[in-house]
């Protein structure tokens, strides 16, 4: 009984003896196969341009007063609000950071942003960036600087100049990147660009920007919730009544108090995004030693497919 088990070793070894010499016979096609794969890479790797990231590190901004005065209010006086119409709402908190990195990353908002800020050009025509004179390279292929007429060769229905949703799409999926950190609840915003410097004035936009939107969203509705509830307040004689509609009155005052003289609304900064001076992609050296693996490996395949072959005709 234990002779096969003793055998089954030995068999192994012949075989793996006989792999490495086939393997061994095929050296030649296996570095030719290789080098082609590494010179390949290398080519590759040396065309794509230089991508640069830069980022911010934001803070949910603190509420004071507003959601939690309105939270009290719901708690004392829910019932008597809601027979006068009046909704305060079931007492749970609003989640504006929450609420401010869906608006970021809306189709509505990064059209509006590229429409306002006039970065079609730089987002879908830009080809690289040049370190010496700082200046972003357009391509002359898409887009034509002097004349400023888009020149890209589309089939319908595209049109030369890309549309709004392919400007929302790009710039969505490659360019920018929301991330919140769901220990700390803070938030990491970056945008990748061929050029370090545009890259860094985007991210100071869309924070500026996300800001100033929802700033401008709370205000606008807290102003139209105090005229409502002025209207309300005249109508009724309810002194219960009254309270409660002088107490959403004040609260719905300091949420446009507070807008007014707070920049940093929804996020605040905690580290600023600065000019990046090293890129972020393309990983070359990496690019090189995979094509020199997949090269090597392919190679090994062709060698041992081509042996194996040769035995099947023989046989």
């Amino acid at each position: 009984m234990p002779m096969p088990y003793m055998q089954q070793p030995a068999d192994d070894e012949i075989d793996l003896r006989e792999l490495w010499n086939v393997i061994w016979r095929g050296k030649l096609l296996i570095i030719a196969i290789t080098a082609i794969f590494a010179v390949g890479a290398v080519a590759f790797a040396i065309s794509k341009p230089n991508i640069y990231k830069a980022d911010a590190l934001l803070a949910p901004a603190e509420s004071a007063g507003g959601a939690g005065g309105l939270r009290a209010l719901a708690g004392q006086f829910g019932g008597l609000a809601s027979l006068a119409g009046v909704n305060l709402g079931g007492g749970g908190g609003e989640d504006k950071t929450g609420l401010a990195i869906k608006v970021l990353k809306s189709r509505a908002f990064i059209q509006s942003f590229i429409e306002r800020h006039g970065l079609l050009v730089p987002l879908m025509a830009a080809k690289s960036w040049n370190k010496m004179s700082g200046e972003l390279a357009i391509d002359p292929e898409i887009y034509d600087v002097k004349t400023k007429t888009w020149l890209r060769d589309v089939e319908p229905p595209k049109k030369p100049k890309p549309s709004a949703w392919e400007a929302y799409e790009v710039f969505s999926k490659e360019v920018l990147n929301v991330v919140q950190d769901e220990t700390t609840l803070f938030v990491t915003l970056s945008v990748e660009h061929h050029s370090p410097i545009v890259a860094k004035q985007w991210v100071d936009l869309l924070v500026k920007d996300i800001n100033q939107h929802l700033k401008t969203v709370e205000t606008d509705e807290a102003k139209r919730s105090i005229a409502y509830l002025e209207a309300q307040l005249e109508k009724t004689s309810v002194a219960d009544m009254q309270t409660v509609f002088y107490q959403l009155i004040e609260e719905q005052t300091k949420t446009v108090m507070l807008a007014e003289v707070r920049e940093e609304y929804v996020f605040k900064t905690v580290d600023p995004a600065i000019v990046p001076e090293e890129k972020a992609k393309p990983k070359r050296a990496l690019i090189c030693v995979l094509g020199v693996m997949l090269g090597g490996m392919l190679g090994v395949m062709v060698v041992l497919i081509r042996n194996f072959s040769r035995k099947d005709a023989e046989d």
